[in-house]
């Protein structure tokens, strides 16, 4: 079970990680925090370039690494987006969906059966998602007006499609096209950073702003953020050479709990019972996917 082990470390270090993601973008805009955040994360993960055989490194590989990383550059700034926006207790659980879209997305395109198990794993996803957004309401009608209306939950939508495509890539680019761990995270990396910069600089077009938080003690909080990134992505992606994705992304879903609950206790959010109760049921709709 050496692959559990994995995802579930990988889990505790996604949730603290996302408690300081919550705590920093109190503060910094999603696109600043995004960029800085590649930045330290691409500093931190020099030494695995020492690991690195170049040899083996080609232009299909890094293609696919490439593509793969500007979805996910994409996807971690929505659910930035969505962090800042919404309360980490309702907007966390909702990624708790991916493995209901990985299956979803394979029975349509791929022809892959869907189980009786993975059907009730939907069930559940769909009972836990509608108590999440009704959260203590009286009003039927009230989550379905929620996630047609709110641009958060949409922003929430393209995530989840966008981390349901790079999953399908993780477990192509380790078990298929065989590149090395330290490789892929070292210029995984590389290519976060340079399409954050891209992206900062489109938008902010320059690279300090006369507020700059860097001398501020946000920063070790970004610091803190970095290093739980890469143990959790190193972990994550240690975990896909040894077990199928939907399998390591249902596990590390159960960071979700920790962080719903903590961070609702942390940051006094509301309707925490509520949130908490539908996470239990999101986390069992995707252990049916075991």
């Amino acid at each position: 079970m050496e692959w559990f082990a994995l995802a579930f470390t990988s889990a505790i270090l996604s949730a603290g990680a996302s408690l300081c993601e919550k705590k920093i973008l109190f503060k910094l805009d999603a696109l600043e925090f995004s960029f800085i955040v590649s930045v330290l994360i691409l500093l931190f993960t020099v030494p695995f370039f020492f690991f690195i055989d170049y040899s083996l490194i080609t232009f299909e590989i890094m293609s696919v690494l490439y593509i793969k990383t500007l979805l996910n550059s994409f996807a971690f700034l929505f659910i930035m987006l969505v962090i800042k926006n919404l309360e980490i207790s309702e907007a966390l659980p909702l990624m708790i969906l991916t493995p209901a879209f990985i299956a979803v997305f394979a029975f349509v395109f791929i022809g892959d059966e869907l189980s009786a198990k993975e059907v009730g794993g939907i069930a559940l996803f769909i009972s836990g998602t509608y108590l999440l957004e009704n959260a203590g309401k009286k009003n039927f009608i009230y989550p379905f007006k929620t996630l047609l209306k709110s641009k958060s939950h949409l922003y929430v939508l393209i995530a989840l499609l966008l981390f349901t495509a790079t999953s399908i890539l993780d477990r192509l680019l380790v078990t298929d096209l065989k590149l090395p761990i330290n490789t892929f995270i070292g210029f995984q990396h590389v290519f976060y950073a340079l399409n954050f910069l891209i992206m900062y600089l489109i938008k902010k077009k320059n690279l300090v702003r006369g507020n700059s938080i860097y001398n501020n003690s946000i920063l070790l909080w970004i610091i803190l953020t970095a290093i739980l990134t890469v143990g959790y992505r190193y972990t994550q992606i240690s975990a896909v050479t040894l077990a199928p994705v939907a399998l390591i992304i249902a596990v590390k879903r159960i960071s979700v709990f920790f962080s719903t609950v903590a961070g609702g206790k942390i940051f006094n959010e509301h309707h925490l019972l509520w949130r908490a109760t539908a996470t239990v049921i999101l986390i069992a709709g995707a252990l049916m996917f075991l």
